[in-house]
């Protein structure tokens, strides 16, 4: 579980914090493509570093950010100069460790515009929710939805429960935990819902939506348009639904010659007499670039959306800030 390292990990981050440091995680495309601009080579900043990844020489930071890199396993060297293996990203009050730029590892940890997405879904979901007493935010990556959802309620959460089959995903949320410092939380690692046995009052997921020919965890979806495990969460993750229980769902969907096969994937499921659902577009083109791929060749874009279901209740009406702010009737 890499807890020898993880206290460095934890130092370095919380130094950051005392720096003052702010970085907002661009796509990889922008990423890629500020970093190719002239002068853009070599880190001259605590962003350029732990942003923009760029290598930087050893006298740009104090040696004992050096010491906290090198015991955290995250230091590597080349050409004479250094460079952090992993970014570090803010999100709302709180500081988010993930993978470094380019996120070409197999079991790399991705932090980017979908998850600032999520978070202000999440954020305006729950606006008016008093109280949850479970969370579980499956393949949760770096733990930002479920710190999030407990930033965001009015009272404490009892149990927070973030899962990932990913070994490295649950390092950096256990680390990213500690950052805000939320409690009562735990971490399970396993396949989607297979390590969840208690009734679940709050589902949230963010999983990969794309097809990825290298099968990187935090990027394939799988299946023909990468919506398989989209599908599997909705309809794996309502029967853990307890009453008035919510699942939130931030995904990407196909839209193929205007049709959406994920909604067609999971219409009759959230459509049953004791649910109550809202879906909607957040944003109609994302990950464009995508659509060169061959796989896609029939694809006229990726959609973001937003799917919102609660277990029928008694007294509760959770769905009306979203209903009124973002979503629109399927």
């Amino acid at each position: 579980m890499h807890r020898t390292t993880d206290a460095p990990l934890l130092q370095l981050g919380r130094w950051l914090q005392q720096q003052g440091y702010h970085f907002v995680t661009p796509t990889p495309a922008t990423h890629a493509r500020v970093n190719a601009r002239p002068g853009r080579g070599v880190a001259k900043s605590l962003p350029d570093v732990f942003g923009w990844s760029r290598p930087f020489s050893p006298k740009l930071l104090p040696p004992d950010v050096l010491e906290w890199l090198k015991d955290g396993d995250v230091l590597e060297f080349a050409d004479g100069l250094m460079r952090s293996k992993v970014r570090f990203s803010t999100l709302m009050d709180s500081l988010y460790l993930h993978s470094a730029f380019p996120t070409m590892d197999g079991e790399a940890v991705f932090f980017g515009p979908d998850t600032y997405r999520f978070a202000a879904l999440i954020q305006r979901t729950l606006a008016f929710r008093d109280k949850i007493d479970c969370i579980v935010d499956v393949g949760c990556g770096t733990g930002a939805g479920g710190i999030i959802a407990e930033k965001t309620l009015k009272h404490a959460v009892a149990q927070i429960i973030l899962t990932d089959i990913n070994a490295t995903a649950l390092r950096y949320a256990r680390i990213n935990a500690e950052f805000a410092k939320t409690p009562n939380t735990s971490f399970r690692q396993g396949d989607l819902f297979g390590v969840i046995d208690e009734p679940v009052d709050l589902i949230l997921a963010n999983p990969p939506y794309l097809l990825d020919p290298g099968a990187r965890v935090y990027r394939h979806g799988g299946g023909a348009l990468g919506s398989d495990l989209s599908t599997r969460i909705v309809l794996e993750g309502l029967p853990h639904l307890a009453a008035n229980g919510t699942l939130i769902l931030y995904t990407g969907s196909p839209i193929v010659e205007g049709r959406d096969p994920f909604w067609e994937s999971i219409a009759s499921a959230v459509q049953a007499a004791n649910l109550h659902f809202e879906y909607a577009e957040l944003d109609p083109d994302v990950f464009g670039e995508e659509l060169d791929a061959a796989a896609y060749s029939q694809v006229d874009r990726i959609a973001a959306v937003a799917l919102v279901v609660t277990k029928a209740g008694p007294g509760l009406d959770i769905l009306a800030p979203m209903r009124n702010e973002i979503c629109r009737d399927r």
